[in-house]
């Protein structure tokens, strides 16, 4: 295959991005719109061009499987040399090894799992607590050194950063900073530890540095949107005083900042290289017009400005929107309507539900069992295999016999209510004890033992094949990330799911909107949204609200039903929140208080105004209409009153309250 071939079933906007000779180059490319073809084209033309020599080409992804199918897509199309593809830990971890064979020194044993060493850092291992804090508390120290935050500064920097550690900010700072120790001591490296080390060679030995500067010269790298700081650093390693970078990423799909990465690295790609060229691709491939409307508008209602995919398939049917009483109807629901839709001859694999945690899997597993649909659980294994839940069933294993069921289950329930520790964590426990009441219901004589047998029996033993290449998918949003189904489910869509309860700043409410739009962009043709207004948690059954996200979802499909993809779904919006002022007046009338000082509600709202601002979202994500109104009429005098205000949670009162107070005391009308 010859250059020119590499071209011929290529956009404009593509084949510039194959072609131009600038570098630092930054490619920033949307859903759908050919990222790995691309990738794969600019690497094989320079190759075939003679701008780059294979041997010498280094492509840096974040997946295994995503090295293999850049170097199997090379390959396609004649670049078969030894081009090097591989992710940020393998490439240092060879070159370190390398190193320290040259030098003569032995190479540390690598941690393959931090828990061991944390368990006994934190204690209580016999009460089997431990066991469950201590995976949030390597998650936190992966997070820390991804941000290259050592134990020294950890305190700070998570309390400037408004983290919420598994133990308090002190706490977590001296367990990090024990667990270094003690890696140290019995001569381990984790896997973060190998970008430091591999960095650290470079800034300091210059053999070292010279020698992979000569191997490498030519830099590639994927998904550049979920680059952390540590891989930075040592890309910039690997790179020296060079120009020779090409990046690929879109920023509407930073998904992944909560667990280090930092979407700054792309977004400001031409401060961080000085002349750098962006080569943008806005043409979608995947989606059908009807989908990538919602999606787009997904987006937009957000405040992103940047320009929205343009479809290139033909029109298709538009999404819906379904609501159900409950979760367990949700997922019937959702079996039902792929069992009604199956054809002989179609694959179950062209369709996915999607899920926001892996704890909602398991009613879908459970309905798709009694529909006799074939599934897998993909990524994240199944609800049983999720780690809080394999080590609970572990500490329920080692129960005695004497021990009554009803104490082992209060053990669980005392674990949930436990501070820190993610909301998956929290949703997956409870899950469980959910379970365990079931059991407890049926069985007279419940014990450890004959839960752990039920559960083999009912969901275990009934899990499905998970090499079985034709069955619907279950994968949670994150995990659907990079893969594509013509028939797309996605669940759950209510508010503390989408958003998730923990997204309690700006921009975590950003990340979650992203993430929302990563899950709608997953579907070819059909797209079906559903959320059910009560929903099941441990033994408690709540009521639910829709994702405040979900209106903006039902406008745009509403515009489509008009008019089409081209129809302006800000209007239906604004009729719904026209219809919603005039039902809740009443309401917001009496949450806000009769005696609204307008200086203090003015003060405060030219306020919001700049903090939305210098935090680069709407206004109402800082606070309501509602809020503020409130704040005005009750003018509190301190955190104890500001708390007692409708609609202010302590999250937000923690962050802005100084604000808050500051101008109800500045503007207040004195009496």
């Amino acid at each position: 295959m010859g250059p020119a071939d590499l071209l011929h079933d290529l956009n404009p906007a593509q084949r510039e991005a194959v072609i131009t000779a600038s570098s630092p180059l930054c490619i920033v490319a949307g859903a759908g719109s050919g990222k790995t073809r691309v990738l794969t084209r600019r690497i094989a033309h320079r190759t075939l061009t003679g701008t780059a020599d294979a041997p010498h080409v280094l492509a840096l992804t974040f997946t295994r499987k995503a090295a293999g199918e850049l170097r199997q897509r090379l390959s396609a199309v004649g670049v078969r040399e030894s081009v090097v593809a591989g992710t940020f830990h393998s490439v240092a971890y060879a070159q370190l090894r390398r190193r320290w064979a040259d030098r003569g020194e032995t190479a540390p044993n690598l941690l393959d799992s931090k828990i061991r060493i944390l368990v006994p850092i934190l204690g209580r291992a016999a009460s089997g607590k431990a066991a469950v804090q201590a995976a949030d508390a390597a998650s936190e120290i992966e997070w820390a050194k991804a941000r290259l935050i050592p134990a020294s500064q950890y305190e700070l920097e998570a309390t400037r950063m408004g983290r919420t550690p598994p133990l308090s900010p002190s706490a977590m700072a001296a367990v990090y900073e024990r667990y270094e120790t003690d890696k140290r001591r019995r001569g381990l490296v984790d896997f973060e530890d190998l970008l430091g080390l591999c960095a650290r060679a470079l800034e300091t030995d210059a053999d070292f540095a010279a020698g992979q500067r000569w191997r490498f010269r030519h830099l590639f790298v994927d998904e550049f949107q979920d680059v952390n700081p540590a891989q930075f650093r040592l890309l910039k390693g690997w790179l020296g005083d060079r120009a020779d970078l090409c990046v690929v990423g879109d920023p509407n799909q930073a998904i992944y900042s909560w667990n280090g990465a930092d979407p700054r690295l792309l977004n400001g790609f031409d401060r961080l290289f000085p002349g750098a060229t962006t080569v943008r691709l806005d043409d979608n491939y995947r989606s059908t017009p009807q989908v990538l409307a919602v999606a787009n508008a997904t987006l937009s209602a957000g405040g992103v400005t940047s320009p929205p995919l343009r479809p290139n398939r033909p029109e298709g049917p538009v999404p819906t929107v379904t609501s159900y009483d409950t979760d367990v109807a949700e997922a019937r629901g959702v079996a039902a309507r792929i069992r009604e839709a199956h054809r002989p001859g179609a694959p179950w694999s062209h369709v996915a539900v999607l899920l926001r945690t892996n704890a909602q899997s398991l009613a879908f597993e459970k309905a798709f069992r009694a529909a006799n649909i074939p599934y897998r659980v993909r990524g994240g294994g199944s609800f049983l295999s999720q780690p809080e839940v394999r080590d609970a069933l572990r500490i329920i294993g080692r129960s005695p016999a004497s021990v009554p069921f009803a104490s082992t289950l209060h053990d669980i329930d005392e674990t949930l209510q436990e501070p820190g520790g993610t909301e998956e964590r929290r949703l997956n426990l409870e899950a469980l004890l959910q379970l365990g009441r079931e059991y407890a219901a049926l069985d007279v004589r419940p014990s450890a033992a004959g839960f752990t047998a039920w559960l083999a029996a009912t969901v275990k033993g009934d899990e499905p094949d998970h090499d079985a290449t034709d069955a619907v998918d279950i994968v949670t949003f994150h995990r659907a990330k990079g893969l594509e189904w013509p028939i797309v489910f996605v669940t759950g869509l209510e508010k503390g799911l989408v958003p998730i309860a923990r997204a309690d700043s700006p921009e975590a409410e950003a990340e979650e909107r992203r993430l929302l739009y990563v899950a709608l962009t997953r579907s070819h043709e059909l797209l079906h949204c559903s959320w059910a207004t009560r929903r099941t948690f441990g033994e408690r059954t709540m009521s639910r609200t829709a994702s405040p996200w979900l209106r903006t979802i039902e406008a745009a499909t509403k515009a489509l039903q008009v008019g089409g993809p081209s129809a302006d779904w800000r209007r239906f919006l604004a009729e719904e929140r026209i219809k919603l002022r005039s039902t809740a007046g009443g309401r917001q009338a009496a949450a806000a208080g009769p005696d609204v000082d307008p200086e203090v509600l003015a003060a405060l709202k030219a306020w919001r105004s700049r903090a939305a601002k210098a935090a680069n979202v709407p206004a109402y994500v800082i606070f309501h209409d509602i809020t503020l109104a409130a704040v005005a009429s009750a003018k509190p005098t301190d955190r104890r009153s500001l708390l007692a205000v409708p609609g202010l949670g302590p999250v937000k009162a923690e962050r802005y309250g100084d604000d808050l107070l500051a101008l109800v005391s500045e503007h207040g009308r004195t009496a």
